[in-house]
């Protein structure tokens, strides 16, 4: 089966999945975890991309990231990747590759979806159960976003910013948006569209991504699509965010 091409919509931000090779764990000490953000920093640099949420996690890594050339996810995702696993293996005897094959990504509505795809990456180890609140996690973006900790890794987004006048009250609402757990509809939806590469959004925003791109960005909801739960849980999504002023 052809792989379908990736889309870019420059300057807009995607949510960027890769998961370590059948699901082995990729970080092994905090050593790794730091070497890993500091490569994604300078390939970033390197490559004109942004990084406004992310979270490592001891098996797979999610980045909320806003290119600014057509190549620049493709490039970053590459430059890490490679340099990683050479450290990776250098230090601990092994061969061979280390990720699940490409990584995979979707272009996000960011009107309707930017700020919550920050708590869903952020979420991420709460979800898993590895500690109580995203603050306690020290591999995310969570303790820059919410506390106004540094991490150089971290550019704000414009919709992050327009959440307060000045820092403090920026703080204050975002740590806000963690007041209500994120529901299945929506876990469900941004689980599909990243894994299937359909641009996260309803649907015209899919429609318009796919008249820019000229290829499909969601799927025709045939067969085993149009009867799963996945399915009529994004479609009910979808119809209650239609009717919300």
């Amino acid at each position: 089966m052809t792989r379908l091409s990736r889309y870019v919509l420059l300057g807009h931000p995607q949510h960027v999945i890769q998961r370590g090779n059948n699901r082995s764990a990729i970080f092994a000490e905090s050593a790794d975890y730091r070497l890993f953000s500091d490569l994604v920093g300078t390939a970033c640099d390197r490559h004109g991309c942004d990084v406004h949420a992310y979270v490592l996690m001891t098996n797979h890594v999610h980045l909320l990231m806003t290119p600014h050339s057509r190549e620049g996810i493709g490039k970053v995702m590459q430059s890490v990747g490679r340099c990683y696993v050479r450290y990776f293996n250098s230090k601990r005897g092994r061969t061979g590759t280390m990720w699940e094959g490409r990584y995979r990504a979707t272009v996000i509505d960011t009107d309707r979806y930017l700020l919550t795809c920050y708590r869903y990456i952020e979420l991420n180890p709460v979800r898993s159960g590895q500690v109580a609140r995203p603050s306690d996690y020290a591999w995310s973006s969570h303790r820059a976003n919410a506390l106004g900790w540094h991490d150089p890794l971290v550019v704000p987004h414009q919709q992050y910013l327009a959440l307060g006048a000045n820092t403090d009250s920026r703080h204050a609402a975002y740590r806000a948006l963690f007041d209500a757990a994120l529901d299945e509809p929506t876990l469900a939806h941004i689980r599909e569209s990243t894994n299937k590469a359909w641009a996260l959004g309803d649907a015209r925003f899919r429609d318009a991504v796919t008249k820019l791109v000229n290829r499909r960005a969601h799927s025709h909801g045939h067969g085993g699509d149009r009867r799963s739960a996945v399915y009529r849980n994004a479609r009910i999504a979808d119809a209650s965010r239609s009717l919300t002023p």
